[in-house]
């Protein structure tokens, strides 16, 4: 055992698949960067895969990619992918016109963006199917296999969508540390794996262990990254000013400075509490944010560099294909599910 005076617990979040981890094998998630390497992999490769194939229905399957979950990692995805496909990859292949891939976004919610106001969720379902994705809303997803998905809609009819390249965004879970401190303190542990915790952020009568970010439940805040960074701020200052001899327990207040969520070039919507934007300013304002909290000066003008030659052609630095991510990621999830 290691001895503390004073911890910190900030192991974060997962995807998770509400009871179906097997859903993993063939629809990835992306909470981590070994995620963000291996859909780039499976979606760079599916257009590689496409243009080998002369069957119609097989290049078609290929080309289908369904994304599951509409909320704000959801919907910049499928925005993403789209304008990959219409603009990025424009001319990149000879046998086929990679404008010609579907982009399916699925969710059982009966709008996108659930979170946001009215307004904005028709903003973004309105921008989301100008660049060509198709919407599929109060649908759930009950299986995944390698050539697409299950699906049961509204009405109860049950259906299929073929597509050879799924992502899932449709959940997050606390990591399984929460669940442990739960047992081991007494603390309350919500259906997300969450901990519950006192305004300061401590453990319940454990006031020298701080749960923060993901992991903490705390007044229904959301799981975004300005949470987890007001929070670690929090712990950090609180540990300080014991150090410094106060023992005050100073309670933790979140400032929220907005959500946003961008679909596409010049088209991103924005939510700064009776502030509602969309379009091209509030696709400007989120570069700009975005660029703010990166850390250091290099890693700044690096970002601007790579968004500026973006802007201006039609290619992207990142087009290595990375197969042995995808390999990766799949024999391990079998491993571990085999266990």
């Amino acid at each position: 055992p290691v001895a503390y005076d004073s911890l910190i617990v900030a192991a974060g979040a997962g995807q998770s698949y509400f009871g179906h981890e097997e859903f993993g094998l063939q629809a990835p998630g992306m909470k981590t960067i070994d995620d963000a390497l291996e859909l780039r992999g499976r979606i760079f490769g599916a257009f590689e895969l496409a243009e080998l194939e002369r069957e119609e229905s097989e290049r078609v399957a290929w080309l289908t990619i369904a994304v599951v979950g509409a909320g704000p990692t959801g919907v910049e995805l499928a925005g993403q992918i789209a304008e990959l496909s219409r603009r990025a990859l424009k001319r990149n292949f000879r046998g086929f016109d990679p404008a010609q891939a579907r982009v399916i976004l699925l969710d059982a919610a009966d709008a996108v963006l659930p979170s946001f106001p009215e307004s904005l969720r028709r903003r973004a379902h309105r921008d989301l199917e100008r660049v060509g994705i198709e919407i599929e809303l109060r649908t759930r997803v009950t299986g995944v296999d390698e050539n697409g998905l299950y699906v049961v809609r509204s009405d109860g009819s049950a259906g299929r969508i073929a597509a050879r390249t799924k992502v899932w965004a449709a959940g997050v879970k606390a990591s399984a540390l929460g669940a442990r401190l739960g047992e081991l303190s007494g603390a309350a542990v919500d259906r997300s794996g969450r901990v519950a915790v006192l305004a300061d952020c401590t453990l319940p009568g454990h006031p020298e262990v701080f749960v923060i970010g993901d992991l903490m439940s705390l007044d229904h805040l959301p799981g975004l990254a300005e949470v987890a960074m007001q929070s670690g701020r929090h712990a950090a200052r609180s540990m300080v000013r014991r150090l410094r001899g106060d023992g005050t327990a100073h309670k933790f207040r979140y400032r929220d400075f907005g959500t946003m969520a961008t679909i596409s070039r010049f088209r991103a919507v924005a939510w700064f509490g009776p502030v509602h934007l969309g379009g091209p300013v509030a696709w400007l304002l989120w570069l700009v944010i975005h660029l703010a909290f990166l850390t250091g000066f290099k890693n700044r003008v690096a970002t601007l560099a790579g968004w500026t030659v973006a802007f201006l052609g039609r290619g992207r630095p990142e087009r290595t294909i990375t197969e042995q991510q995808v390999f990766a990621r799949t024999r391990s999830l079998r491993y571990e599910q085999a266990r």
